[in-house]
């Protein structure tokens, strides 16, 4: 089978929504396809962690089947791609071959079960599918163990916590994300993974799961009925690199454009690593704002308009009851302060005296501000020493 030529888009999470209604914006005539390896409709991924695992919300989908028929956008789910030719411009999802003109690869990333013994007893949680597994052991869970620090983790053993599930927090860090914050504000956020119900211990590193439950290299067991590895993410950049397309630590390399040096071939989110016009350099971003506004550019100049990728990457995310927001380009920094606020505080983070990230948590103005001074190139506000 071979259907007419026109826009193909690998991926129906944020990135790939985002091409398609930005591409359909700027050419109301050219065929839009999204294919996905996914089995729903496109839905909002940060409520799974959060108030879909609490039971709060149902309602996650991105839009319903009507928004795409409505906009002449062909949408198939449980579609994976298998193989793409950049000669023949084909995509081959099955036993189908299909010719693009243009193509935009959205693949996101794909999280992996943890690699020790027992690992496949964990759930995992990137998918609506997978958040309804967890969900659904959680309603019958005695107790929980989630592996690894990272934001995810932090969410969802807060999640759980509050649906009243005695909920340990292990990762092999001693404090939540310390490496990537610093040891002041990974204790805030230990703290508010405490205060919304879960233990934290950090430090360890996980040596088998088993029927019992999740067994440590200090020779503990902690006893549960539910596991849950939020171990990482991988992009799914296989389809590209066998393609014959630049890959950089398992993404795409792409412009600010999030043009590839293929012509009419762009990538945009988790699985593109592009260059951003203000920082200078190629940026890997892992957030759904980031991945959302690079899927606007890459649809909009898959058209033959001009864009640019110069927004400050950031995201929020919730544990518990309180909301951390965080702006940074991501690849460190020299110096970090600290700054109270009673009901809140703000870290400012800078590398040769400019700043380069800001984490807030009840401090929104201080949020903005660092936006700006960050793609300014501008000094932190305090004294950093």
């Amino acid at each position: 089978m071979v259907t007419q030529p026109g826009a193909i888009i690998v991926g129906s999470g944020p990135a790939g929504v985002a091409a398609a209604e930005s591409f359909r914006d700027h050419d109301a005539d050219t065929p839009v396809r999204i294919f996905s390896a996914d089995v729903d409709l496109p839905y909002a991924r940060p409520p799974l962690s959060k108030e879909y695992l609490r039971g709060e919300t149902d309602d996650v989908a991105l839009h319903a089947q009507r928004w795409f028929d409505e906009r002449a956008i062909e949408f198939r789910c449980d579609a994976p791609v298998d193989r793409i030719d950049i000669a023949e411009r084909t995509v081959h999802v099955g036993d189908q071959r299909h010719v693009f003109d243009t193509l935009i690869l959205a693949c996101g990333a794909a999280p992996e079960p943890p690699p020790f013994p027992g690992g496949r007893r964990a759930l995992l949680l990137r998918s609506l599918a997978d958040a309804r597994a967890l969900r659904d052991a959680a309603g019958t869970a005695g107790s929980a163990v989630v592996i690894g620090s990272g934001f995810i983790g932090c969410e969802a053993a807060a999640s759980l916590a509050q649906r009243g599930i005695p909920t340990t927090l292990v990762a092999p860090e001693p404090l939540p994300q310390e490496k990537r914050l610093g040891g002041e504000a990974a204790a805030r956020l230990r703290d508010l993974v405490a205060e919304a119900g879960a233990r934290h211990v950090g430090g360890v590193s996980v040596q088998e799961i088993t029927d019992a439950g999740v067994r440590l290299d200090s020779g503990v067991t902690i006893d549960c009925d539910l596991v849950l590895a939020a171990t990482g993410v991988s992009p799914q950049s296989k389809i590209a690199a066998e393609a014959g397309l630049r890959v950089h630590e398992s993404r795409v390399v792409v412009g600010s454009d999030m043009a590839t040096s293929v012509p009419g071939v762009y990538a945009a989110g988790d699985v593109a690593l592009a260059h951003h016009e203000v920082a200078g350099r190629r940026v890997a971003t892992e957030h759904w704002q980031d991945a959302a506004d690079q899927g606007t550019i890459a649809g909009a100049c898959a058209t033959g308009q001009q864009m640019k990728w110069d927004k400050v990457p950031g995201f929020w995310t919730t544990i518990g009851d309180a909301t951390v927001k965080y702006h940074a380009w991501g690849d460190g920094y020299e110096r970090s302060r600290m700054l109270d606020h009673g009901d809140g505080f703000t870290v400012w983070y800078d590398s040769g005296d400019t700043v380069v990230g800001v984490l807030t948590y009840n401090a929104d103005d201080d949020y903005d501000l660092g936006e700006r001074l960050i793609a300014e190139g501008r000094p932190a506000p305090v004294p950093m020493n």
